[in-house]
């Protein structure tokens, strides 16, 4: 018998309306490779009927026990391969994808990290594929149906292990999608027991967003930081 998550009690119902959780329904083995490829068309094929998105999203992230950190804003996407994340509480950060970058800057330390998409292993990333960069075959080298607890009935959890292999790489990621193929929730698990999961609500589709958005310029006195620096200091070391 499914039970709630204590986590679903902290959303606000600005954010997410109602906190019920299901558990899937079970699928014959006989069923399950259709059900899969049926729900990766619906939502890759939700996300490719429209040039930009608007959602607002809450972050949830925990690193093994007695870690907890939650953040909200709202994410823009401009296909092709384009995103914002505009985190408001508790603190104002931004994450942005531009094409060839990501870019990730928190105003309070006055500093911002630059990383090549090839090079990044944000968790992030995957999201990708909904400004339309990438598939979910391409993302995955394996799709499955995930045994896990849903939002609402009716939603699908897709289970994605990682193209490539890797310390560097994520475990996992699974991919929550509603009756109407809309993405409700990301959860990406990491080595070490760190977990970041997305919740998403209130999708619009082809809101107008200007180019500009998804261009980071940092402000006067920002620090930058390029990962591929990091990396080959680490290496050095």
């Amino acid at each position: 018998m499914c039970s709630r998550l204590h986590l679903l009690r902290l959303f606000t119902p600005v954010l997410f309306a109602g906190t019920a959780l299901f558990c899937a329904p079970p699928i014959g083995s006989q069923d399950t490779e259709k059900a899969v490829a049926k729900a990766v068309r619906a939502l890759e094929a939700r996300y490719k009927g429209a040039g930009s998105f608007r959602a607002v999203f809450l972050e949830r992230r925990s690193e093994g026990r007695g870690s907890l950190q939650l953040e909200s804003g709202t994410l823009y996407i401009r296909r092709p391969g384009l995103m914002r994340w505009e985190y408001e509480a508790p603190e104002k950060k931004l994450f942005v994808v531009d094409g060839k970058f990501a870019w990730f800057y928190v105003p309070a330390d006055r500093t911002a990290t630059k990383a090549a998409l090839r090079q990044s292993d944000d968790e992030r990333i995957p999201l990708l594929l909904l400004a339309g960069k990438t598939t979910l075959g391409r993302v995955c080298r394996r799709i499955e149906l995930a045994d896990v607890h849903v939002e609402a009935q009716g939603d699908v959890a897709l289970r994605c292990l990682p193209a490539r292999g890797g310390e560097e790489e994520y475990k996992e990621a699974v991919f929550e999608v509603d009756a109407e193929s809309h993405l409700v929730r990301l959860l990406v698990r990491e080595a070490g027991d760190v977990e970041t999961e997305f919740h998403f609500g209130r999708w619009e589709e082809n809101p107008p967003l200007d180019r500009a958005l998804f261009e980071f310029a940092p402000p006067k006195g920002t620090v930058i930081v390029d990962e591929r620096t990091l990396m080959g200091n680490q290496d050095a070391n």
